[in-house]
Parts: C-alpha cells; sequence; structure tokens
C-alpha cells in the first residue's frame, strides 16, 4: 500500500505534509507548477527517499485542470510531452527517477472513459518518460490500455472525496464533495484499502495535513502492508 499525495499545486505546501506520503505526484506545468515547485519538490523527494510521479494534464491553469477541454489529439500529446519533458530535466538535476504516471482532475477520467485519450496520455508518457507505471482508478479504459502497454498499473483510491455506493467520486460541483475530517477521512481510506493499490490525499483539500496524518496511523493501525519507497507496488 502507497499512500500518494499531488503535489508541487500550491505555494504553501510544506515538507510537514510530504512526509506523510511515499509518492508525490508532482504537477508539471499544465494545471500547476512549474520550474520553481518542480525544483523545490523533486530535490525534497530525492533527499528523501521518496517516489515521484508525473501529474500532468489537460493545458489548463485557468481551471485547475479539472474541467475537459475541446483540444485536438496532436495538441494535446505535445502539451503532454512538454510537462513530462519539464520534470524530466529537474529530475535529471537532482539524479532522480520518475517512476509512474498520474493523469490529473479531468484528463484522468477523460482518460478513463475515452480509450484514444488513454493511448495518447500513455503512449506520449511511454515516449518521454520511458516505460513507467501507470496510477488510475481501479477499473476502466485507462487500466486497460495500460496493461495492453503491459505496464505496471497501481488502483487508485481517494481519502479526501466522498464516493458514491458504486466507488465513483462524487463530483466537485456538488456539495459536499470533498471529505475534510481526518477521522472520515480514515475511516474511508482503512474501507478502500483492501480494494485498492495506492490512496490519494490532494494537497489542496482543507485540512490535508490532519487528514494525511489521520490516514497514514489508520492504515498502520489496521496493519494494511505499506510499501517501501522502491519496491512496486
Amino acid at each position: 500500500m502507497l499512500l500518494n499525495l499531488d503535489a508541487g499545486e500550491r505555494d504553501d505546501e510544506t515538507e510537514a505534509l510530504w512526509s506523510c506520503f511515499d509518492l508525490l505526484a508532482i504537477a508539471c506545468g499544465g494545471h500547476a507548477g512549474d520550474a520553481s515547485t518542480m525544483n523545490r519538490v523533486v530535490g525534497w523527494c530525492a533527499r528523501n527517499d521518496r517516489r515521484i510521479a508525473a501529474h500532468p494534464s489537460y493545458p489548463d491553469r485557468a481551471g485547475f485542470g479539472r474541467r475537459t477541454i475541446a483540444i485536438d489529439p496532436a495538441a494535446l500529446a505535445a502539451s503532454l510531452a512538454e510537462q513530462l519533458a519539464a520534470l524530466v530535466a529537474v529530475a535529471q538535476q537532482h539524479g532522480a527517477a520518475i517512476e509512474w504516471l498520474k493523469p490529473h482532475g479531468a484528463l484522468y477520467h477523460d482518460a478513463n472513459r475515452d480509450p484514444a485519450l488513454a493511448r495518447i496520455v500513455i503512449d506520449t508518457a511511454i515516449q518521454v518518460l520511458g516505460p513507467v507505471g501507470v496510477i488510475g482508478p481501479p477499473s476502466g479504459t485507462l487500466r486497460e490500455v495500460a496493461e495492453s502497454f503491459e505496464l505496471p498499473y497501481a488502483r487508485e483510491g481517494f481519502a479526501d472525496r466522498r464516493l458514491y455506493p458504486d466507488g465513483t467520486l462524487v463530483p466537485r460541483s456538488e456539495p459536499d464533495a470533498l471529505l475534510t475530517d481526518p477521522a472520515a477521512a480514515a475511516a474511508q481510506a482503512r474501507a478502500l484499502a483492501t480494494r485498492v493499490d495506492t490512496i490519494c490525499i490532494h494537497g489542496d483539500t482543507p485540512n490535508a495535513l490532519a487528514i494525511a496524518r489521520a490516514v497514514r496511523g489508520q492504515i498502520q493501525v489496521a496493519q494494511v502492508p505499506m510499501s517501501s519507497h522502491r519496491t512496486s507496488t
């Protein structure tokens, strides 16, 4: 079990928050992040033996990558390649490896429904990053396409998002879509832990640090195996 954080999205993220996680999915300019934030997060990961995922998105900083945008497939591939290459350049400066790909926001959900979009995302990642693992929903097109490329796949659950009974996320447009109470988030993480490989908390969720500490404590109390930082999920 890995705990992962969507990181490098806010200027006020703290090392105390990062330290709660095994893997940091680092924004690389599409929805958030720039050379400075990537350098800060990657450098910290390299010094503290944390795993790194690239966290690209639609090129939509105004919407924080959380809305579907109409974009030509070639233009999307070019944007994703640029985002990933920017993170690679920073990682090389720190001697760090990018081991995973995790699409962000609307791209994550759209690629899980659209095989053509999933292929663009994964094929571009392979071209820039090499054969990395993919983090995504427990089932759907993203998993199917990743497995067709024979890539490792980590099924993801969310501690800080409310879920419908079928396990899908309540949209952020709905009231109370976020779980901001640490105890409630920890309970959800514990319930998810037997069905997923990695649990995510968003760095921009209110109470993120308290949630992260509660989730990690609950997972450990439940004695769900926690992967070491450099072994596969």
